[in-house]
């Protein structure tokens, strides 16, 4: 049945399962999704916006290993790739190609090539009030928390707390808000 929906050398859902897009994605109240983006969306994974969000010209949405899902109030900027599984709260501002992902390629078997030995996903958790910045990466099995600031080109390997700021390759936290004092706080290495 896969091999009806997807083509398998193009990777992405056939002519006949895009022209029924209309039925099965699911946008809120007035959310974007620009002409020119690529929405390699299936039926079988769900692909969901809140209200308000827009997904900008020339990103790519992929939701064909797994779901995702949008919240309110997000904008997803020019040129970002995202392949589900990721959740992306709500108030959530994407600058320009960003990549998440929660897709990863198996590459054990150094007999096979990498192509030939499948993927796995692990999902990728973006909280509300979140800042990413451009050319930023988000690796699978990643939660960021909320109101955090991710430096522009950062590579997030690994969870980022709330309320804090990472950045560089691999992202690490420079500043933390604190609370009680009402203040972001410099973290020392």
């Amino acid at each position: 049945m896969l091999f009806y929906m997807m083509h398998p050398v193009k990777t992405r859902p056939r002519f006949w399962l895009r022209c029924l897009q209309f039925w099965y994605i699911k946008k809120g109240k007035k959310s974007v999704i620009y002409r020119s983006v690529r929405k390699d969306i299936v039926p079988f994974h769900v692909f969901s916006m809140g209200s308000s969000s827009v997904i900008e010209d020339y990103a790519i949405v992929n939701n064909a290993v797994g779901d995702v899902v949008i919240g309110n109030r997000t904008r997803i900027g020019l040129g970002n790739t995202i392949i589900g599984p990721v959740t992306i709260g709500n108030k959530v501002n994407l600058a320009q190609n960003v990549v998440i992902s929660g897709l990863n390629h198996h590459y054990e078997d150094v007999g096979m090539a990498i192509a030939e030995q499948g993927v796995h996903t692990m999902p990728v958790i973006i909280e509300d009030d979140v800042w990413i910045g451009a050319n930023s990466v988000i690796l699978p099995g990643t939660m960021i928390g909320e109101h955090v600031v991710i430096g522009a080109g950062s590579v997030v390997t690994k969870d980022v707390p709330a309320y804090s700021l990472a950045v560089g390759n691999p992202a690490s936290v420079v500043k933390q808000y604190d609370i009680e004092n009402k203040q972001w706080i410099r973290i020392s290495k």
